[in-house]
């Protein structure tokens, strides 16, 4: 899996419990498709300050999946060859 589609879905399985600013940056990073420069423009923060938050977000997100496995889950519940409509149903029983 592509890491930005990886820390895309990460997000949002996990981006409630990130800090406001975290999540800000990594949808905009991620979700938005913005640069560092670009982000650290319009949060008037440093690029520097935008990557280190990045990494900090990033790191969160790795070590929230590692304990709680609800992207793993999810890959597993798609690997299932069980209707549709089941599946979606234990999605959102796991979201």
């Amino acid at each position: 899996m592509e890491e930005a589609v990886k820390y895309s879905i990460l997000l949002e399985l996990y981006g409630g419990i990130l800090t406001e600013k975290q999540y800000e940056l990594l949808d905009n990073y991620y979700n938005q498709d913005l640069g560092l420069s670009e982000i650290a423009e319009n949060l008037g923060i440093t690029r520097q300050a935008v990557r280190d938050n990045l990494k900090k977000g990033e790191n969160n997100l790795i070590e929230f999946e590692s304990k709680l496995h609800l992207m793993q889950k999810i890959n597993q519940i798609d690997e299932l060859k069980i209707d549709k409509k089941i599946k979606e149903e234990i999605r959102k029983i796991l979201i």
